[in-house]
């Protein structure tokens, strides 16, 4: 993992992160390498760094923290109260030199101020953005949005914010983000499709492009090993069980073993992963040996102590994988982060797929896949998300044709992303 090579926009960001003070947002199209370049930074920088996520799930699989755990926040907005802590929180915030938050779309506005307050107060650096802090933000806004709260939650964003994303927080009033875009996607290689999922994601799909898309995938779908990206749990979780079900043999269940504490059910697997030879499984992390990545699909041909998949014609034996949750804290006698394992989860890497839900097909690539959006599409970047799983047009399967009405972009987004496009690659806010 740590031996990636880079490719040479990947390595400029990298020294600029490196180089500079600079707050830098790391975005780009599905495919681009974000999570590559996430992944080098977290094992060959100088700096003091601290990865942080909006969830458990996008924590886990950066090997970081929560953002309110982090922060010691409590859940919900935090607007203008008090924010506690204690001597521990306060040590480990002054020994930040970079902090890296992965997933960033997800995370609302007033919780980048909350961050931007704590750090001041813990720095006592009153006057300084982020008590001087550096921060590094990956993600994509087409992609994936901030979880709207009840409607009091909603009132108050629209009372003190132009909107609820994390780019329209107050701090960016003091202090600026400089957008660089990835541009090269290394995930599909057919310019024609590379285009349509261009025009998809920020909302231009011409007449031509639709057709094309709905004639590609008016297909027939495939029976064996095309993957359903589903827009809602029930549809996923009737396919799957309704697929096993009609597979001869007896169920084995593995469960997971869990040590330490995980906190709410914020699971990177099955809890109780239900097999029989012959289920279509989907790999839920790259292989150190590589030979499977996320999101590889396969076929289970056999249950013992531990299960074998066939993948392209070749069988592998699964071993257990272990999710590590990891704490950051301060160590007085090195003066030094460190950051402990506090729980363990431990569980075939494998979920059943013959459906898996578009968001959590988030990061995923597939040959082949049924997109079926049920009545309709109905969070913003859902259909770009789906679509550019795929890495080719000829592996793309419509369960009905799309509509104008499907694609849908945040108009918030198309605003702050536009100043990412006036100078290639590089912008500010």
């Amino acid at each position: 993992m740590r031996a990636l090579e880079l490719s040479a926009e990947q390595a400029a960001v990298f020294d600029t992160i490196e180089s500079t003070r600079e707050n830098i947002f790391v975005t780009g199209r599905a495919g681009t390498g974000k999570s590559t370049l996430l992944n080098h930074l977290s094992w060959n920088t100088s700096k003091q760094v601290v990865i942080c996520a909006p969830t458990g799930v996008a924590a886990l699989n950066v090997g970081g923290q929560t953002i309110h755990s982090l922060f010691r926040l409590p859940i919900g907005v935090i607007a203008d109260h008090e924010i506690e802590q204690n001597a521990d929180v306060r040590k480990l915030l002054n020994t930040i030199d970079t902090l890296v938050i992965d997933e960033v779309s997800m995370v609302n506005a007033d919780l980048v101020d909350a961050m931007d307050r704590s750090l001041r107060q813990a720095r006592q650096k009153p006057h300084e953005a982020f008590g001087g802090v550096q921060l590094v933000l990956f993600g994509d806004p087409y992609q994936l949005a901030p979880v709207p709260g009840d409607a009091d939650e909603r009132a108050y964003f629209s009372d003190q914010y132009r909107s609820m994303w994390f780019f329209d927080a107050k701090v960016w009033n003091e202090t600026h983000l400089r957008i660089f875009e990835l541009t090269t996607i290394h995930r599909q290689h057919e310019e024609e499709f590379k285009y349509m999922l261009n025009a998809v994601r920020h909302g231009m799909v011409t007449a031509e492009i639709a057709q094309r898309l709905n004639e590609t995938g008016a297909r027939p779908a495939p029976t064996d090993d095309a993957i359903t990206l589903a827009t809602r749990n029930d549809t996923v979780n009737r396919i799957n069980a309704s697929a096993l079900k009609q597979l001869s043999g007896k169920v084995r269940t593995a469960k997971a073993e869990i040590s330490g504490e995980f906190g709410g059910r914020a699971y990177p697997a099955d809890e109780s992963l239900e097999l029989k030879v012959g289920a279509r499984v989907m790999f839920l992390r790259n292989d150190p040996d590589q030979r499977w990545v996320n999101g590889t699909v396969g076929t289970v041909t056999k249950i013992a102590s531990t299960v074998f998949v066939e993948v392209e014609g070749e069988q592998h034996e699964v071993q257990p994988a272990v999710w590590e949750k990891y704490k950051y804290s301060y160590s007085s006698s090195t003066k030094q982060l460190k950051r402990d394992i506090v729980a363990e989860f431990t569980q075939f890497p494998l979920r059943l797929a013959w459906a898996v839900t578009i968001h959590k097909s988030q990061g995923k690539t597939y040959d082949r896949a049924i997109v079926d959006l049920g009545q309709r599409s109905f969070a913003p970047g859902q259909t770009y998300v789906a679509l550019s799983r795929i890495t080719a047009l000829e592996g793309l399967y419509l369960s009905r044709p799309l509509r104008p009405s499907d694609i849908i972009v945040d108009e918030n987004v198309m605003r702050f992303m536009s100043r990412a496009t006036m100078v290639p690659g590089i912008a500010a806010i």
